[in-house]
């Protein structure tokens, strides 16, 4: 589990096959090499890896042919990717809840500077728009969040078929996070919000896939879970 708040930037090199070397690259590459061990959880570009190696100045580790399907890894060789450890228990959260499980790919579309901000517009590049539209569209909503690369962000806006989001990223997300070095039609990884993909389940399922076992609780006597019930007791 990760927060989407980036902690340094690293360079990825492919070994062949499955695996692949993340070189730390950034000045506050301490927050991820300080007691980095075999087996600790690494999001890179928001995907979850499992630390094989430690190295001098970074870790390897391997990837799955899932995940080498499903995201942006091997893509780009040396390309600068967003790190972040896995959360630790009584660690602040400031962003959301990111698992590092990738749901799709996405591309940048435009990026607008503005006074204050950069306004930045994505939508699926068109090999994906299945895909996207199945995984991604039915969980953007304004005002709540997704990963990109690995970035805890909020939606500023998206239209009502799911086919675009845009976010304002603040200078200090910008400069130190590879969304700086994006350019138009630039693949991303993205990760929709797993509170979102739930409340969705329960929405599609009612109370009919209750487990029996629950079937005294006060839970079960809720009755179906509506967009009425939710609104009732505060969750809209």
């Amino acid at each position: 589990m990760f927060t989407g708040l980036i902690q340094a930037l690293g360079k990825l090199k492919p070994l062949g096959n499955d695996q692949f070397q993340i070189s730390c690259t950034s000045t506050n590459s301490h927050q991820i090499l300080n007691d980095l061990a075999i087996g600790d959880s690494v999001a890179v570009d928001g995907v979850c890896l499992t630390v094989v190696s430690v190295l001098p100045q970074g870790f390897a580790a391997i990837a799955s042919p899932e995940t080498l399907s499903r995201t942006t890894l091997g893509k780009f060789p040396d390309a600068a990717v967003n790190l972040e450890t896995s959360l630790r228990a009584g660690s602040k959260l400031g962003g959301h809840f990111v698992t590092g499980h990738v749901d799709a790919i996405g591309c940048l579309a435009a990026s607008t500077p503005t006074a204050n901000a950069w306004e930045m517009r994505f939508a699926a590049p068109a090999t994906a728009s299945a895909g996207w539209q199945r995984q991604i569209a039915p969980y953007l909503v304004p005002k709540g969040s997704i990963a990109v690369n690995g970035i805890s962000l909020t939606v500023a806006d998206c239209d009502a078929d799911g086919n675009w989001f845009e976010i304002a990223v603040i200078p200090h997300s910008f400069s130190e996070t590879n969304l700086r070095y994006l350019q138009p039609g630039s693949l991303v990884n993205l990760e929709a919000d797993i509170l979102g993909k739930y409340v969705a389940k329960f929405l599609r399922s009612g109370s009919q896939q209750i487990p029996e076992a629950w079937e005294e609780t006060p839970a079960r006597n809720l009755g179906e879970i509506t967009p009425e019930f939710l609104a009732e007791h505060g969750f809209i």
